[in-house]
């Protein structure tokens, strides 16, 4: 017996999934409550990503989060899922400096953070291929990695123009070095579309369209909970709105002395 979570989404079914022409949808999660609900709704591949630096723990972007930060809430998330396939978002400087740390990191997702599988952002064929071979399976991102903002001079497009070529080149480099599933954030739709033609691994589209064999949102995002949405993101609620309202309510009981009630009150 182990301590490891059990996946009922194994990893050769997205595959399938592809060559079956079956799309599917990956959320963002951060914790226990949210991942239950996700995994109850059917969401079939549930993201713990770096993005929890801007959308729980307060940071301006991604790069300030750090390992025990992506395993506690991975631990979480992986408490929550029942059904759903876990991915844990290496953080920066987690896997760049060294294959060796790089292995060891993502080991760590997997027996300490309940993941099953890891993401991992730019054109890391070596590392992707390691990893695989000692059995942690790999989703990669390209496009807009937002762990190299800095290098891309801030959140913008990428794969315009002569850049497309290099983009098709990192996706199919990283399905050859055994990844399987690709996201693509950020590029042009014909771009996303030609790389999803190319590779026989499911694409994951955020801001590349509707050509891609899957889409994921930061949860935050589509809860709308964050206060500004960004071109690639759409929110299917208001819990901003909601979450206020119900604060201002139990406020008001409480000012008002109707809070608790007999009904909440024991005798």
């Amino acid at each position: 017996m182990t301590g490891v979570q059990t996946c009922a989404l194994p990893i050769y079914d997205l595959r399938g999934w592809k060559a079956e022409g079956r799309r599917f949808a990956m959320l963002t999660a951060y914790d226990f409550p949210t991942a239950r609900i996700l995994d109850a709704a059917g969401i079939p591949v549930l993201l713990v990503g770096d993005s929890v630096g801007r959308n729980v723990l307060g940071y301006p972007d991604e790069l300030p989060v750090t390992m025990e930060e992506m395993l506690h809430h991975t631990r979480a998330v992986a408490r929550g899922a029942q059904r759903a396939m876990v991915v844990g978002d290496m953080p920066f400087m987690s896997y760049q400096a060294s294959i060796e740390d790089g292995v060891r990191n993502a080991g760590r997702f997997l027996k300490e953070g309940g993941a099953h599988a890891v993401k991992v952002e730019g054109p890391q064929y070596d590392l992707v291929h390691r990893l695989v071979e000692v059995g942690i399976p790999v989703m990669a991102h390209v496009g807009l990695t937002p762990q190299s903002v800095h290098a891309f001079g801030g959140f913008k497009v990428q794969g315009r123009g002569e850049a497309a070529a290099r983009v098709l080149e990192h996706a199919v480099g990283l399905e050859k070095a055994g990844a399987f599933a690709v996201v693509l954030e950020a590029m042009p739709s014909e771009v996303a579309a030609d790389i999803t033609r190319s590779l026989q691994v499911p694409t994951i589209g955020i801001g590349a369209g509707v050509a891609c064999d899957a889409q994921v949102l930061v949860v935050n995002d589509l809860l709308g909970l964050n206060e500004r949405l960004p071109k690639l993101a759409k929110a299917y609620a208001d819990l901003r709105t909601t979450i206020a309202d119900a604060a201002t309510a139990f406020a008001r009981d409480v000012e008002a002395g109707t809070f608790p009630d007999e009904a909440h009150t024991y005798s």
